[in-house]
């Protein structure tokens, strides 16, 4: 067994200055990456890998990051890939990201300085219910921190250099992606898997300490245009049909306590309007539509144009068009294929002195995709938690024993090879 000794204060500094970063990506630009700014944090990584000897390092014009820590092993080993994103969530705030580590954390409220109304409490977050003595870091109250996906980020990198600096340590070729645009949706949309020549993959993006996630929401993406009927408002009387008001009679026609985020846990699936925006001639929604069984998808599309048409009866003279598109699917059919993954990953997290908690993902992961793109791919704990929101939260103990099991990773292949 390895005597991994990975050092929590260089670790720390790692993401913290990873996430004062700003990368968000952005739905609405149509660019690759959708944000220039997510390769200012992907060419500090590059020319990092490239001082750890890591030679073949660079950031391409889409905004990746490849690099490969060369084999020192005599066998012929599988060659692993480690992929987290850079980008962070464009839902709330990640500019000048201030992170706060809360020392020896015993239970307390922890009020966020820049906002105290910004409070993370035992009662709001389970899991810090099991961080009695460790080290929490978040941000200052009025941006998210960006622990989704730097955490994961930071936990490669540190893995990396420990490898690098602790030879004695056997592993294959191991390969370095670190991807944009994961949280709008686009996270692999330009990666090169040929030059990345990897036979296998782990994302390192999950939550829980000892959570390995072989399953995935299936998702698809839905925009719905209403064509109303504009007229002067002065002489509207019995011709004016408002696109706007058509929209807000459909989303308070959908479903409310069931089909939706709020109302909605473990597997079950939702529709979710996440935008609109129009006039009264035109309005336009955009809805994700999530479900971890893909025959489902069709059945809540299905729903948003039975709403629509219903609706529509009130309005005889406008029209709609309902545009739907597969974004990802469930990688568990993927995955069942390859169960020794799994099982490594298992393994990997036994090894770091953690109870493996296998798990199902109410999200999708850039392993998502590239499982169906012939690079199956679960997904490994990275510590990171409250995604999203001010309230974002890492423990520093978590991100250490999520390093040491990509470190163990990278052994039992060679071990088993």
């Amino acid at each position: 067994m390895l005597n991994i000794k990975i050092n929590s204060n260089s670790l720390t500094e790692r993401f913290i200055k990873y996430a004062k970063i700003d990368t968000q990506s952005d739905p609405f630009s149509p660019s690759i990456p959708s944000t220039e700014k997510q390769k200012n944090l992907g060419k500090l990584l590059a020319d990092e890998l490239l001082d750890l000897g890591l030679s073949d390092a660079h950031l391409d014009e889409w905004g990746y990051v490849y690099a490969t820590l060369p084999s020192n092993s005599d066998k012929k080993v599988p060659v692993v890939c480690f992929c987290s994103h850079m980008d962070t969530s464009p839902d709330s705030c990640g500019e000048n990201v201030k992170p706060i580590v809360h020392k020896n954390y015993q239970g307390e409220d922890l009020i966020l300085p820049d906002d105290h109304t910004v409070v993370l409490k035992m009662a709001d977050h389970k899991d810090l219910k099991n961080q009695i003595g460790n080290d929490i870091i978040t941000a200052s109250g009025t941006t998210l921190l960006g622990a989704d996906n730097k955490a994961g980020v930071a936990e490669i990198m540190e893995a990396v250099t420990y490898l690098v600096q602790n030879p004695e340590i056997k592993h294959g070729d191991i390969k370095i992606l670190f991807t944009p645009d994961e949280e709008i949706g686009r996270g692999v949309d330009k990666a090169d898997l040929e030059k990345l020549g990897a036979d296998l993959a782990y994302t390192i993006d999950g939550e829980t300490l000892g959570s390995i996630e072989d399953e995935t929401f299936s998702a698809d993406g839905a925009v719905l245009t209403i064509n109303g009927i504009s007229a002067h408002p002065g002489f509207a009387k019995g011709k004016m049909e408002s696109a706007i008001k058509i929209a807000g009679d459909i989303l308070a026609a959908l479903p409310k306590d069931r089909l939706s985020p709020e109302s909605t846990h473990h597997k079950e699936g939702f529709v979710h309007p996440v935008g609109m925006s129009g006039s009264v001639e035109q309005a336009e929604i955009r809805f994700i539509i999530r479900d971890f069984d893909d025959e489902l998808l069709k059945a809540h599309a299905d729903l948003i144009e039975k709403t629509v048409k219903n609706v529509l009866k009130h309005y005889p003279h406008s029209s709609y068009r309902l545009d739907v598109k597969a974004q990802y699917r469930n990688m568990k059919r993927i995955l069942d294929q390859y169960p020794y993954i799994i099982e490594n990953g298992v393994e990997a997290i036994r090894r770091a002195g953690v109870e493996p908690k296998k798990q199902s993902i109410r999200g999708g992961t850039d392993g998502s995709r590239l499982s169906y793109m012939g690079l199956p791919c679960p997904n490994i704990f990275a510590g990171e938690h409250a995604f999203h929101s001010k309230q974002e939260w890492v423990s520093v103990q978590d991100m250490v024993k999520a390093t040491e099991t990509i470190i163990h990773i990278a052994n039992i292949y060679e071990e088993k090879a």
